[in-house]
C-alpha cells in the first residue's frame, strides 16, 4: 500500500510502498478514502527536517541538554551514531483520515466492518487506528468534509476550555483552518467574534463565518480595535491558534482581555509571558491539549477504557461526534475551506505547496479504491544483500527480526549485519519502521505477518526484539519452528511464561542438534568483563560486588513501567545487571533479597545477592540520581584487590601486580560480541553462548525479586 513518510533528516517527503499493518485487539483497520493535510502542523515538521543540526538544535534545546549529558558519559561517537539514528527514523505523515473500516480487533464492540468512519489516521491507504479515536460518519457528511473531523475537534477543546457563553465576545488569532472552524464554533455558542490575521482571504472567510476581522497586513492595532469590538469592557476571552515563535500574540490577548478574561493556547507561540499582563487582570491562561481528555493515555487510547460520561463528558471520541453533528446539521461548512485536492500517487505535489508558502487552507489527498489483500501485508525489497563471511562456517545464519524500533535498527540489526548474518524478513506492526530498516539494512523483504517467518523455511534463525509481554510467546513459536533464536531481554515477564519456555526448549531440536536460544544479555560479552573475568579467574576466594546503576526517571505511564506489558523495570531492565554479576561470581545463586525507597516506584531499589561460593553481589538500582553522573559503574573486591569499572569505558585495577588499567575511545557494552557469539554457534552448531540453565536461573530470581519488591 501507499503511504506519505517523511525524513527527519532531510525533511523530504515522499510516497512510499508500505506493508499493510495488523488490526489489534482494541484497534480498527480502515481503507482510506480521504486525508486532510494540515497545513499548520505538517509544514512545521517538514521545515524542521529541512534545518541543519544547529537549527534542528536551535528548536529542541531541551533534547540538547540530553545529548550533552549523553556526551559526557558515553562518548563522542556513541552519542553522535544514537543521534543520527533517531533523526533517520521515518516519521508518519497526517492525522486527519476518513474511510471504511475493513477488519475489527477482537475487544471493539461499537463498530461494524463497513462503517464510515473518521479517525486521526495516517496518510496511508489502510490505517490501523485505536477504536477510541473514531467516530462514526453520518450520512449527510461526506468524505471531504469528514477529513476536517479531528482539526476540528482540535478547535472545539479549546472552545470547551474557554467555557464560552451566550453573547460573549471572543478573539481568535490565527485564522488557518482550526481557526476558521473556531470562528464557526463560537458563532453557534452565541458568541460575538472577532477574528485576527495577517491573509485577507482568511479574514474574508471569517467574515463569511460572521466574524469581524483585524486585517494585521495593513497595520490594524489589533488590541485598539478589540477595545471597540467589547464596547470598551475588554473581550472575554482570547482563542490563539496561530503559529510563531513571538510571544507577541500572547501579549496582545492579555492586553484585549477584561479582568478575569481566558486565554487559551491552541497553537504555537513563545510562552515568554509578562507577569504584569497576567496579574493586573488575574488573567487565566491554559494551553490545550490536541483532541480533548483521553489523548496520550495509553489506558484510553491503546487499551480502549473509556472515561465515564458521568465523570467526564467530553473526550477526544466525544469531541470527534460532536463536530460530525454540527456539519450534519449545517452549523459547521467546511467545504469553503477546501483549496486543492491531490490523489494519493500526486502527494507530494502538496508538501511543495505547503513547503514554499504558497496560498492553501485545505489540502484533500484522494485514495482510488484499490483492493487490499492478505499478501500485501509483505513487501519484497529491491535490495538483496548476502554476506559471504557467514559461509566460512557449516551453516550460513540467515535471520529474520521481529521488531524494528530504534534498539533494533541503532544496535541489533546493525551488530547482526555487521557479524556476517544474511538478513532475509523484519516484521513491524505498521510496516513503517519495517520498511525503513529493510531498505537500509538490505532484508529481502518486509512483512507485518508475524507468522509467516515461523512458516518460512528460508531463515533458520529469528531475533525477536519487541515489547517484553510478546517474548515468551514469540520465543515458543520461533522453537516450535525448528529455529534458533536470539531475544532482546527479559526472556519472560512472569514465571508461567518461563516455564513454558523451558517445556517447549526441551522438545525443540534440529536433527541431533538442541536449538539455540540465547538472551540479549550483551555487558556479559562486553570487553571489560573479558578482561575482568581472566582477572578473576585467579581469585580463588569469595567476591563482594557493587553495581550501581544510575537508571534515571522513566515516567509512570510509560510502557516499560506497565507490569503486564513491561513488566516493570527490574524484570525489563535490572535483569541485566543481574545477569552480569552472576556471571562473574560464576557460582549459582543461593539467596537474594530486595528493598526499595520508601515512596518510590520500583526503581530505586537495592537487590543483595548471595552465591553459593560465599559471594556477595549488590544491585542498587537508582532512579533518583542525576543523568550527568555515569550510568553503570562496576566495583569488586576480591581478596585485597579492587577493580572499578565505570560505564564500560574505563577499568582501573587496585593491588593487581600484572593490571593497572583498560580505557576505550568509545563505550562498549558488548552488543557486537554477543551478537557474534550468537551467529557462531549457529555457524558451528555448538552449545549457546550463554547455557540455558543460566538464562533461567537469571530470569527466575529476576521476576521473584520484582514480585518480591510488589
Amino acid at each position: 500500500m501507499k503511504q506519505i513518510l517523511q525524513s527527519l533528516k532531510t525533511g523530504k517527503t515522499e510516497v512510499v510502498d508500505v506493508p499493510v499493518p495488523v488490526v489489534t485487539s482494541n484497534s480498527i483497520l480502515m481503507r482510506s478514502t480521504r486525508t486532510l493535510v494540515s497545513t499548520g502542523t505538517e509544514r512545521m515538521l517538514v521545515n524542521f527536517g529541512k534545518a541543519g543540526l544547529i537549527d534542528k538544535a536551535r528548536q529542541q534545546p531541551d533534547k540538547v541538554m540530553k545529548v550533552l549529558n549523553k556526551l559526557k558519559t558515553d562518548g563522542l561517537l556513541p552519542t553522535i551514531e544514537t543521534v543520527l539514528n533517531k533523526l533517520d527514523q521515518p516519521l508518519s505523515m497526517g492525522y486527519c483520515n476518513v474511510g471504511i473500516v475493513k477488519q475489527i480487533g477482537a475487544e471493539v464492540g461499537n463498530f461494524e466492518v463497513g462503517d464510515r468512519v473518521a479517525s486521526n489516521g495516517k496518510h496511508a491507504e489502510v490505517v490501523n487506528v485505536p477504536a477510541n479515536l473514531c467516530a462514526k460518519v453520518p450520512d449527510g457528511v461526506s468524505d471531504d468534509e469528514a477529513a476536517f473531523t479531528v482539526l476540528g475537534a482540535v478547535a472545539l477543546q479549546g472552545i470547551r476550555l474557554i467555557q464560552p457563553t451566550l453573547g460573549e465576545s471572543i478573539v481568535v488569532t490565527g485564522l488557518g483552518l482550526i481557526g476558521l472552524m473556531a470562528v464557526q464554533l463560537l458563532r453557534a455558542h452565541g458568541c460575538r467574534v472577532l477574528g485576527v490575521d495577517i491573509n485577507p482571504q482568511r479574514l474574508e472567510l471569517a467574515s463569511q463565518f460572521g466574524a469581524e476581522t483585524v486585517d494585521l497586513s495593513i497595520a490594524h492595532d489589533p488590541i485598539v480595535v478589540a477595545q471597540t469590538f467589547s464596547r470598551y469592557q475588554g473581550v472575554d476571552a482570547v482563542i490563539i491558534t496561530a503559529s510563531t515563535k513571538s510571544s507577541e500574540p500572547i501579549h496582545q490577548a492579555a492586553q484585549m482581555c477584561r479582568k478575569r478574561g481566558r486565554i487559551v493556547l491552541v497553537g504555537v507561540t513563545g510562552l515568554e509571558l509578562s507577569r504584569a499582563d497576567f496579574y493586573e487582570k488575574e488573567l487565566s491562561f491554559q494551553v490545550s491539549c490536541s483532541y480533548g481528555p483521553g489523548r496520550y493515555d495509553p489506558s484510553y487510547e491503546e487499551k480502549g477504557f473509556d472515561y465515564p460520561i458521568g465523570f467526564v463528558r467530553w473526550t477526544e471520541q466525544r469531541n470527534f461526534e460532536a463536530i460530525l453533528d454540527m456539519m450534519a446539521a449545517g452549523s459547521l461548512d467546511v467545504k469553503p475551506l477546501i483549496s486543492h485536492r491531490f490523489s494519493i500517487d500526486d502527494a507530494e505535489k502538496a508538501y511543495e505547496i505547503i513547503s514554499q508558502s504558497d496560498p492553501s487552507l485545505g489540502i484533500l489527498l484522494d485514495y482510488p479504491g484499490a483492493k487490499i489483500t492478505s499478501s500485501d501485508q509483505t513487501v519484497r525489497l529491491k535490495t538483496r544483500v548476502y554476506s559471504s563471511s557467514g559461509q566460512k562456517h557449516g551453516v550460513t545464519p540467515t535471520v529474520s527480526f521481529i521488531g524494528s524500533g530504534n534498539y533494533a535498527t541503532g544496535v541489533l540489526i546493525p551488530a547482526f549485519k555487521g557479524a556476517g548474518a544474511d538478513l532475509h524478513s523484519v516484521v513491524s506492526n505498521t510496516g513503517v519502521s519495517g520498511i525503513h530498516a529493510g531498505n537500509k539494512f538490505g532484508f529481502e523483504e518486509t512483512t507485518t505477518d508475524v507468522h509467516s517467518v515461523f512458516q518460512d523455511q528460508q531463515a533458520n534463525a529469528i531475533v525477536i526484539a519487541t515489547r517484553h509481554d510478546s517474548h515468551a510467546d514469540l520465543v515458543c513459536q520461533a522453537l516450535q519452528s525448528d529455529k534458533h533464536v536470539f531475544v532482546e531481554k527479559p526472556l519472560a515477564v512472569n514465571l508461567q511464561e518461563l516455564q513454558s519456555i523451558v517445556n517447549t526448549y526441551e522438545t525443540a531440536k534440529i536433527g541431533k542438534q538442541p536449538l539455540i536460544l540465547m538472551v540479549g544479555f550483551n555487558r556479559r560479552f562486553s570487553p571489560h568483563i573479558q578482561k575482568i573475568k581472566s582477572l578473576l579467574s585467579s581469585a580463588k576466594g569469595p567476591k563482594t560486588l557493587v553495581m550501581t546503576v544510575n537508571a534515571g526517571t522513566v515516567p509512570i505511564d510509560h510502557w516499560i513501567q506497565d507490569s503486564a506489558i513491561g513488566g516493570g523495570r527490574i524484570i525489563g531492565e535490572a535483569c541485566h545487571y543481574i545477569d552480569l554479576l552472576r556471571h562473574l561470581a560464576d557460582e549459582n545463586i543461593a539467596d537474594y533479597s530486595a528493598m526499595k525507597m520508601k515512596g518510590a516506584t520500583n526503581d530505586t531499589v537495592v537487590i543483595s545477592l548471595s552465591f553459593r561460593d560465599g559471594s556477595l553481589g549488590t544491585v542498587h538500582y537508582v532512579a533518583n540520581g542525576n543523568r550527568s553522573f555515569p550510568k553503570e559503574r562496576l566495583e569488586i573486591f576480591t581478596e585485597g584487590k579492587i577493580l572499578q569499572l565505570s560505564n564500560f569505558r574505563k577499568l582501573r585495577g587496585y593491588g593487581w601486580s600484572t593490571f593497572k588499567s583498560m580505557n576505550l575511545w568509545r563505550q562498549d557494552k558488548g552488543q557486537r560480541n554477543c551478537v557474534s557469539a550468537f551467529l557462531d554457534a549457529v555457524r558451528n552448531g555448538s552449545r549457546s553462548p550463554i547455557p540455558l540453565d543460566e538464562l533461567i536461573e537469571v530470569s527466575r530470581f529476576t521476576i521473584e525479586v520484582a514480585e518480591q519488591l510488589h
